[in-house]
C-alpha cells in the first residue's frame, strides 16, 4: 500500500476536520491527562471502527482507507469491531486490508463479527497480522514507550467480560480500552483505564439537524451516539473519556449524510494533553441511556446461535467436492 500522503483540503468555517478527497475525514485528538503522566513522548494511535467489509461498501473505501491510514503514520491501528457485513464471502477482502497497516494492528469483535461467525472472522483478522484481544489486554514498547491496550468483546451479544480483560493490569502504564460499544466505558474507568475508543453506532449515518442524537441516543437508547464524551483531566481510576467513532463502511445503506458522518479516521496523540492543540470537538454530555432488559439480551444471543445454526446446516448441505467458504 502507498504511504504517499494525502491531499487534504480545508475544512468548513468553524471546524478542525481535515477533509480529503474520497469522502473521508480525519479528526486528531490529544490524550488524556493520564497518559501525559505515564508517556515521556507521544503515542499516535488510529482509530477505525465498522469497517463492514461486503457488498454494502465499495471495495475501493477499504483501499483509500488503509493508504490514508498509513500516509497519517500512526504508530499503532485499533479497530473496534464489525468488520464484516452479513456474510463471510469477503473474508479474504477483509485479510488483505488488514494487511496492509504499516503499523501493528489491534481489534475487537461487534456484532456484526459474531453474527456471521466470530471464529472465521479471527481467522481472516491474524492472517492479516492483527492481534485479537477477546476480553484481555497487551502490552506494546512503541518508541521505547509502554502501552497497555484492554480489549472489551462485544457487549451487545452478551459477550464482553470487563473483569477478564483488566485482570493483572499494571498500575502506572499507559492504558487505552477498546471496545464496540461506547457504554462499556463506564465498567472499565474504574480499573484505571482513562480512554476507551468504540464504535457500532455509525454515528447515526445522517447527522443532519442532530437526527442522529434522536435516533441513536432516544430511540435506541445508546449513552454514547458519537465523538468524546466525558472526561480527559481526570486522574486514571476516576471518570473517563470515551470515543464513538463515526465508522468507514455500512451494513444496509451506504448513505452517508452530514459532516459528523463522513467516513472517519481518528488520529489520537496519546502523551499530548488536552488543550495542546485545537480540536474538532469537545467532551460531550452523555445521553440518558437506556439499558438492554435481560429479554433483550436473551434475544440477542439467541440470534447469534440462530445464525451458527443456519452456517451449520448449510455446510453439511454442500456436496462433498465442495469447499466451504471461510
Amino acid at each position: 500500500m502507498s504511504r504517499r500522503a494525502p491531499s487534504l483540503i480545508a475544512a468548513p468555517p468553524g471546524t478542525q476536520d481535515i477533509l480529503v478527497p474520497a469522502g473521508f475525514v480525519v479528526r486528531r485528538f490529544a490524550g488524556t491527562l493520564a497518559h501525559t503522566r505515564t508517556l515521556s513522548r507521544p503515542i499516535r494511535v488510529a482509530h477505525l471502527t465498522d469497517l463492514h467489509v461486503g457488498r454494502v461498501t465499495p471495495a475501493r473505501v477499504f483501499a483509500e482507507t488503509v493508504n490514508l491510514t498509513n500516509a497519517l503514520e500512526p504508530d499503532l491501528v485499533v479497530i473496534t469491531g464489525d468488520f464484516v457485513c452479513h456474510s463471510q464471502a469477503y473474508l479474504d477482502l477483509l485479510a488483505a486490508t488488514i494487511q496492509g497497516f504499516a503499523a501493528p494492528v489491534l481489534a475487537v469483535l461487534g456484532n456484526h463479527d459474531y453474527w456471521c461467525g466470530a471464529p472465521e472472522v479471527a481467522r481472516a483478522l491474524r492472517r492479516g497480522g492483527a492481534e485479537l484481544l477477546d476480553n484481555a489486554h497487551t502490552t506494546l514498547t512503541l518508541h521505547g514507550e509502554k502501552l497497555q491496550v484492554v480489549g472489551v468483546d462485544d457487549d451487545y451479544t452478551g459477550h464482553a467480560r470487563v473483569e477478564r480483560a483488566v485482570k493483572g493490569l499494571s498500575p502506572g502504564v499507559a492504558t487505552l480500552g477498546l471496545s464496540h460499544i461506547g457504554e462499556v466505558a463506564d465498567a472499565l474507568w474504574p480499573h484505571g483505564v482513562p480512554l476507551v475508543l468504540s464504535g457500532h453506532t455509525h454515528a447515526g449515518q445522517v447527522t443532519v439537524a442532530k437526527l442522529h442524537e434522536l435516533a441513536i441516543g432516544r430511540v435506541v437508547g445508546h449513552r454514547y451516539v458519537h465523538g468524546l464524551y466525558g472526561q480527559r483531566t481526570v486522574e486514571a481510576g476516576e471518570d473517563g473519556a470515551v470515543y464513538v467513532g463515526a465508522g468507514i463502511g455500512a451494513a444496509v445503506l451506504p448513505l452517508r449524510v452530514g459532516p459528523r458522518a463522513r467516513r472517519e479516521i481518528a488520529i489520537f496523540e496519546l502523551g499530548a494533553a488536552p488543550g495542546h492543540f485545537v480540536e474538532p470537538m469537545v467532551e460531550q454530555l452523555p445521553h440518558p441511556g437506556r439499558a438492554p432488559t435481560a429479554r433483550k439480551q436473551d434475544a440477542r444471543l439467541k440470534k447469534v446461535a440462530r445464525y451458527r445454526a443456519r452456517r451449520v446446516r448449510r455446510l453439511k448441505a454442500l456436496p462433498p467436492e465442495t469447499p466451504s467458504q471461510t
